[in-house]
């Protein structure tokens, strides 16, 4: 997450500063340690919801209020945090084999 880019944004200052995402992810590091599982972390720029899960076509411009949107390559609708969460586990698996 781009917290110092939701800091500049005055209506998400107060709720970025509450958050403490540091100490989030410290806890996240610590548990998952202790447990014995490994945290993948994917690069700030990882296109997770432009990149439709079922062709890998990337989509060339999508604003925040795409909630949903129709691949031009293989005509599926794709929910646009289903797919990301899907790019996401992808990503994930790929980097732990």
């Amino acid at each position: 997450m781009n917290v110092k880019g939701m800091m500049s944004n005055h209506k998400l200052t107060r709720s970025a500063a509450d958050m403490s995402f540091f100490e989030f992810r410290r806890q996240l590091e610590y548990k998952a340690k202790a447990k014995g599982v490994s945290i993948v972390v994917a690069d700030m720029w990882f296109p997770s919801s432009k990149l439709y899960n079922l062709c890998g076509t990337r989509a060339d411009e999508m604003t925040l209020d795409v909630r949903a949107q129709v691949c031009v390559n293989c005509n599926f609708q794709h929910d646009r945090d289903v797919n990301a969460a899907i790019n996401l586990r992808s990503y994930a698996l790929a980097d732990v084999q």
